[in-house]
């Protein structure tokens, strides 16, 4: 028999956070590079398992549609059955799923493990903002938050070198089966560790999964995202854009049912409330147009230097590496000693530089050509590295800062979701802004310079997509939310009244 789990005082910080900090951020950075380290590899699992084309889009399609679908979802259970509870199954699925893509034995067992790998994400990734946000105390999220957007900037990078170090390496002889065998070991430890170290949150009330509410989430999320993913594939079809508008109409009935499920128990899937935060609606919105300039320029950039340059996968790898370091050092400086003084204004100007990073590259393609190297492409890379570094963990911080700690599971899985619908929009936009400027009946001779003209009329868009989301800042609290939380934090009193409660009521931390 389990003897009760004794329930942390009010206020009081775990000593242990910052182990439970380390777990679930390498559960986020195994997560980031997972994402990007199949691209690099596609290749080597065509030439290995003889994979058809249609296969190989769903080697990376299928993870990203059963991410996007199951993030919101993933993030209530984690609410209702507790943040530890969840992150664990998920963490430990995503183990399981990574050994079954490795040792693959043809085409369609790799599709299976991949589908499998990107539900079982969306059942972890939620939980790490949510137990972030339970585990540490207000003035203190503002470092954790750098720290995490230092994580970002490292697997954004990371996934395509790691990718490539592996594929070239040919380890054991296995060709690309380490891009999936290198979580098992990270997978295990996180699992053995977060069982001792994580925390247990979960909130006050006994919530419902609401299951109409998954059904019609998950089901308008595919209606828009499976259009946009397969859509160039099979060349634009008309049942892509009448499903994509179909999405609408599935997203209003959605809205619908859940004001109407939060009158009737006050356990809808989607606590629209949240949006009557400003800080979260406006960081909601800026995250998803982040979403497609970060879609637009990672595919094409990496089209740009394989395909259009001619580059080896270790060059292409190599040459984000300054890009990598200075997203990680701006993102630590920027919460921690920026924000703090200056507040919005530091997003904003994150914005502006990083569309800075852009022009300066559109420049620089239009001066050397098809001849650039990969140190003078060192340059942007590191401005816009930079601009990204200061947008990407303060925005986190602002979108969390003023939530609920009861809705926390539901807020994350929300902010991933829109990542990922906004990077979804903008490779859809992919096709429009790069492939539609590219003749490819030209001479092996000249694609290179096709691309080269691709690569900056997309690279347009983006500083045009980074000028919008400058504006769009304008909506963000004026102040650092990490000063307001620390200003909360000396004043002990009850939460924010949850809707359906009938009384104030503090968040679940318990001890395992």
């Amino acid at each position: 028999m389990t003897s009760p789990t004794p329930q942390v005082a009010p206020g009081t910080p775990d000593r242990r956070r910052w182990f439970a900090l380390a777990i679930v951020m390498t559960a986020a950075f195994m997560d980031l590079v997972d994402v990007t380290i199949v691209n690099i590899a596609i290749p080597s699992i065509q030439r290995d398992e003889g994979a058809t084309f249609s296969q190989i889009q769903w080697i990376t399609a299928g993870y990203a549609l059963a991410f996007a679908a199951g993030l919101i979802t993933g993030g209530r259970l984690g609410d209702i059955h507790g943040r530890k509870r969840i992150f664990l199954i998920g963490i430990g699925g995503f183990t399981l799923a990574s050994a079954l893509c490795g040792f693959a034995a043809n085409p369609e067992m790799l599709v299976a493990s991949r589908i499998l790998q990107g539900a079982m994400a969306a059942l972890m990734v939620p939980q790490v903002l949510s137990i972030v946000h339970a585990t540490f105390p207000a003035h203190e999220r503002g470092k954790v938050f750098g720290l995490f957007g230092a994580i970002v900037g490292l697997g954004a990078v990371s996934g395509p070198l790691l990718g490539a170090l592996l594929t070239e390496w040919n380890l054991f002889g296995l060709e690309w089966r380490p891009i999936f065998l290198i979580n098992l070991p990270v997978g295990i430890a996180g699992l053995i560790l977060g069982r001792r170290f994580i925390s247990e949150s979960r909130a006050p009330r006994a919530l419902k999964l609401d299951l109409v509410g998954v059904a019609l989430v998950t089901l308008g999320l595919l209606m828009l995202l499976y259009p946009l993913t397969r859509g160039r594939e099979l060349d634009w079809p008309v049942w892509g854009f009448v499903s994509m508008a179909g999405a609408l109409p599935v997203f209003g009935a959605l809205i619908a049912y859940e004001r109407a499920k939060a009158r009737k128990d006050g356990s809808p899937l989607l606590e629209l409330s949240l949006f009557r935060v400003k800080s979260f609606a406006a960081g909601i919105a800026v995250q998803t147009v982040f979403g497609i300039a970060l879609g637009i320029f990672f595919l094409v950039w990496t089209l740009y230097m394989q395909v259009g340059l001619g580059w080896s996968i270790l060059r292409a790898g190599l040459t984000g590496v300054p890009f990598s370091i200075a997203v990680s050092v701006a993102a630590g400086l920027s919460v921690q000693k920026l924000v703090p003084r200056f507040g919005r204004k530091v997003l904003q100007a994150g914005a502006l530089t990083m569309a800075a990073g852009v022009l300066t590259y559109i420049w620089e393609s239009e001066r050397y050509g098809a001849a650039i190297t990969s140190w003078q492409m060192a340059l942007p890379l590191v401005v816009m590295g930079v601009g990204m570094g200061l947008i990407v963990a303060p925005l986190t911080d602002a979108v969390l800062s003023d939530v609920p700690k009861e809705h926390a599971g539901s807020a994350s899985g929300l902010i991933n979701t829109v990542q990922q619908m906004g990077n979804a929009l903008g490779l859809g936009l992919v096709s429009v802004v790069f492939f539609g400027v590219i003749d490819e009946r030209v001479a092996p001779g000249a694609i290179g310079a096709e691309f080269v003209n691709g690569f900056q009329h997309a690279l347009w868009w983006v500083a045009g997509v980074l000028v919008a989301i400058f504006l769009v800042m304008f909506l963000l609290p004026r102040t650092a939310s990490g000063a307001r939380g620390a200003e909360a934090a000396e004043v002990p009193g009850p939460g924010p009244e949850v809707p359906g409660s009938t009384a104030p009521e503090r968040e679940k931390v318990l001890v395992p």
